[in-house]
């Protein structure tokens, strides 16, 4: 079995692989002070409540874009699964080419986006669209190489500033009011914040296909709110919740003889 292990600035995501079917997927709040012991229990306990045992997990894969969670994380597999995990980085096998300007700046998260989509998704332009805690639109041409990419506050982050920095309006829940002509302050802020961000969305996939010059792009939508998104504009033509999970799985298996 494969441990892949996706570390994102909002949560940990955990996932199982049997052969090259998942078992099982869970997540964690990301923080940075917790030891290698907590992390080592945490999985431990996890794999114990669905059924896993330590020893059948004999190799693992871990993508992170939280430096500072890292250290305490490589050695919670170590110290307990006697593991050397695949760190994706540098110098790692993905079968994509990162030719973007400084190609050491890209995240490991949309490194393994971007292999997911190309090997189960590819042979024609695509767009990668991850609605994390930012949201990123990455362009991969149809031979697998990574030039361009857009970065936006996620749609929580800018939900969290509105009533942050406002003394009056209220925290509410992230979904789409029946209407946009809202009537009271818990709609108006659903509305703008919802029909708003699908206008980014369609407005950044158009200006893409219109620089380029390629009309015919497919696009690929993964992130906890990719769904949302993908129900609600028709410039989306795929949700892969387990997107990430598919690219580690296909990384790890490049990487290990």
């Amino acid at each position: 079995m494969v441990l892949v292990v996706d570390i994102g600035n909002t949560n940990i995501v955990i996932g199982v692989y049997n052969g090259d079917d998942i078992t099982g997927s869970w997540r964690m709040v990301t923080r940075s002070e917790k030891t290698s012991d907590e992390y080592g229990i945490f999985i431990l306990n996890l794999l114990n409540y669905n059924n896993i045992k330590q020893e059948e997990i004999k190799s693992a894969i871990v993508s992170s874009v939280v430096p500072n969670v890292m250290h305490s994380f490589q050695n919670a597999l170590k110290k307990y699964f006697n593991i050397e995990p695949i760190i994706v980085g540098p110098g790692i096998k993905t079968g994509i080419t990162i030719a973007t300007d400084n190609p050491r700046e890209v995240g490991a998260d949309r490194i393994v986006g971007l292999v997911a989509a190309y090997h189960l998704y590819g042979g024609e332009p695509l767009i990668v669209i991850d609605f994390g805690t930012a949201t990123t639109y990455d362009v991969l041409s149809e031979s697998g190489e990574f030039k361009y990419g857009i970065t936006s506050p996620g749609i929580q982050i800018s939900a969290d500033a509105l009533w942050q920095k406002t003394a009056q309006l209220p925290s509410v829940e992230i979904k789409k009011p029946k209407s946009i002509l809202a009537r009271n302050t818990i709609t108006s802020i659903q509305a703008g914040l919802v029909y708003g961000y699908i206008g980014q969305v369609e407005y950044i996939v158009k200006k893409i296909k219109e620089e380029l010059n390629i009309e015919n792009m497919k696009v690929i939508a993964t992130g906890g709110l990719g769904r949302v998104m993908s129900d609600e504009t028709d410039v989306i033509d795929l949700y892969d919740p387990q997107l990430l999970f598919k690219g580690l799985k296909i990384i790890h298996d490049k990487n290990v003889k």
